[in-house]
């Protein structure tokens, strides 16, 4: 993935989004400001998929069915995250990979919380060219903080922007991990444990080795679509593989669950996507 281009993968996260904000069966979920990140030509396949109208062109079916799928992924998934965030709310909040997130925008829980969002340089640009200039902040701060993670290094970018490792943090790390390298996960490890005081909370999301999921991507990319073509998974982890990760650096997990049953538990209707139990949520507390 150039560092120079903005993150495909987070239009299409945040077009499933749009397109189940006030559809998605459970009042848990509800993002209005999505689609208000997105330009017109990507709202198309959202008002497609809200409306059940599927086009005939095979390129536009395939925009179509990739929001589609996604929005049912990003349902239950951002569900969990906002609970596990509304569970550990602080001062600090500090999202790795930040993409299109709307929680500082969106969560009246995060009032009192000054929160860092960080990013590639290019998806940073890319976000805050989206922002409408009339979308109000409901966090109490934003700070974009770009690291180029090949070049930066994320203590200093954070130190700059004013982040206080001395004090409780809440690092939000979701949709990012199978797109890095074992190593690059193990060094992004590293670089927020030094940084984690104790009462700090991290949430992660990741994804476990799954043979429908490596297929459907797969049959994707075959299709020719645009979207994920240039941003390959690179890592998969089983649960106990993270969790002793994490536990390396002071880090306990104490809950890690799949989208599938957290669907389940939440009432969120799922059509029989048995897939998504290859995503996960989990929580680690530090000790």
């Amino acid at each position: 993935m150039s560092e120079r281009v903005a993150s495909r993968t987070a239009v299409l996260v945040c077009q499933g989004r749009a397109a189940a904000d006030g559809r998605a069966g459970t009042a848990r979920f509800a993002d209005p400001v999505a689609v208000r990140l997105l330009r017109a030509g990507e709202r198309a396949p959202v008002e497609q998929v809200r409306a059940n109208t599927p086009p005939t062109g095979w390129r536009e079916r395939t925009a179509y069915e990739s929001v589609r799928a996604c929005a049912e992924v990003v349902v239950p998934r951002t569900v969990a995250i906002d609970e596990a965030l509304r569970a550990h709310v602080g001062d600090q909040l500090v999202i790795l990979g930040a993409g299109l997130d709307t929680r500082a925008w969106r969560l009246s829980e995060l009032a009192r919380t000054d929160v860092w969002e960080v990013d590639r340089p290019a998806s940073q640009e890319d976000k805050q060219d989206r922002l409408p200039t009339e979308q109000a902040v409901v966090a109490r701060s934003v700070r974009f903080t770009p690291v180029d993670f090949a070049l930066d290094d994320l203590g200093t970018a954070l130190d700059s922007a004013g982040h206080d490792p001395s004090a409780p943090t809440t690092w939000l790390w979701e949709g990012v991990i199978p797109y890095l390298t074992r190593d690059e996960v193990r060094a992004t490890v590293t670089a927020l444990a030094a940084r984690t005081a104790p009462g700090s909370a991290l949430v992660v999301n990741y994804q476990t080795p799954s043979t429908r999921a490596a297929a459907g991507r797969l049959l994707t990319r075959f299709l020719g679509s645009s979207i994920t073509s240039g941003e390959p998974w690179r890592s998969l982890w089983r649960p106990e593989q993270l969790a002793a990760l994490l536990d390396e650096y002071g880090l306990r997990v104490v809950s890690d669950d799949n989208l599938l049953d957290l669907a389940h538990t939440h009432g969120i209707p799922t059509q029989g996507r048995t897939s998504l139990r290859s995503g996960r949520v989990a929580v680690a507390e530090s000790r």
